[in-house]
């Protein structure tokens, strides 16, 4: 028969995990961390939380095993610590889909309820179209996460910066946008300013985290 205290504290330390991921804040910083390495001050500014508050959330991700640093200078650079934090994250997200019903509700009043309808395109269509030059791929999530890691061929225009920039996308062909994953509204919103200029779009159903997870080609780099 197994010792109680030993069995304890194996179970301790994987409540470790549990109890990292036990927030709402750490889990938005999954969520951008897995689009590529940011800074302590980059990843502030993103989640609205001050320099202070975002490095001890960090400290215990990292604490958890879950997070990686490297340091330059005065400035910490955090990323996940591996591909499988990004599928545990993914995990957890579409499992508390699955069995809270509120999840619906929530994710429709922050996505939008669409009334007009936003159009979907999964991956295998997407490479299809892309591979036979019968779509432009666009990217609208801020330049540093383009360079951390795109869509081979992907256009990388800003959602912030789309609307002054519509003249750099080819003119006669579908635009299909993306972003960071199945719950980043950027897309949604490119494809609603994309059609209220009169181009035929739609958005990637799910975006950069599961296109990383399904083991698809991406490319990292500014554009040229």
């Amino acid at each position: 028969m197994g010792d109680r205290d030993r069995k304890d504290t194996l179970f301790a330390e994987f409540a470790r995990v549990g109890k990292a991921l036990g927030s709402p804040k750490r889990l938005e910083l999954l969520d951008l961390l897995a689009q590529g390495e940011r800074s302590v001050d980059a990843l502030a500014t993103v989640a609205g939380m001050s320099v202070t508050l975002t490095s001890a959330h960090l400290q215990t991700l990292r604490g958890a095993g879950l997070l990686a640093v490297r340091r330059d200078g005065t400035k910490a650079y955090y990323r996940l610590a591996g591909r499988d934090v990004a599928a545990l994250y993914a995990a957890l997200r579409d499992l508390a889909a699955a069995r809270l019903p509120d999840v619906a509700a929530a994710a429709a009043s922050y996505l939008g309820a669409d009334p007009d309808g936003v159009d979907e395109i999964d991956r295998d269509s997407l490479l299809e179209l892309a591979r036979a030059g019968q779509v432009t791929v666009l990217d609208v999530r801020p330049a540093e996460e383009y360079a951390a890691g795109h869509i081979p061929d992907a256009i990388s225009i800003p959602l912030a910066q789309l609307a002054d920039r519509m003249a750099e996308l080819p003119a006669g062909t579908e635009v299909v946008a993306y972003c960071r994953g199945a719950y980043c509204v950027l897309a949604r919103d490119a494809v609603r300013l994309l059609a209220a200029d009169g181009r035929a779009a739609r958005r990637l159903a799910e975006g950069m985290l599961e296109w990383r997870l399904a083991e698809l080609p991406t490319v990292a780099g500014t554009p040229a």
